[in-house]
């Protein structure tokens, strides 16, 4: 079973990625509601989670700086990174990130590009 951090600083889609996620097999481990928590969680679980949804716009320390940091230290975590603004996409790549998906999207196309990662 594929395991997820979801890091958003909003409630609601926290709560729906995990509803949705939940209801298609995924074990989600663990929620963050900005990069800083999201650094901290990452750093004292020491089962580290197959893929981590990163929110870009966060209160505290953004998507890209804390996938930068979580990709230091790990160079093989999974990141999926979410944003409305199109135009971070190449400095989230730069950052770690292994794919992208513009907001809003539909919750299929974030369960697929979930399983292609999975299958990888």
């Amino acid at each position: 079973m594929t395991s997820v951090l979801i890091v958003d600083d909003e409630m609601f889609i926290v709560e729906l990625y995990r509803d949705i996620l939940q209801l298609r097999g995924y074990k989600v481990v663990g929620t963050a509601f900005d990069g800083e928590e999201a650094l901290r969680k990452y750093s004292q679980s020491s089962d580290k989670p197959d893929v981590i949804i990163m929110d870009h716009r966060m209160p505290v320390m953004n998507g890209v700086d804390a996938t930068r940091e979580i990709v230091r230290m790990n160079p093989r975590q999974k990141v999926i990174f979410v944003s409305a603004d199109v135009m971070v996409e190449k400095e989230a790549r730069e950052a770690g990130a292994i794919d992208f998906l513009p907001k809003p999207f539909r919750m299929d196309d974030l369960i697929e590009k979930m399983e292609r990662l999975s299958a990888k």
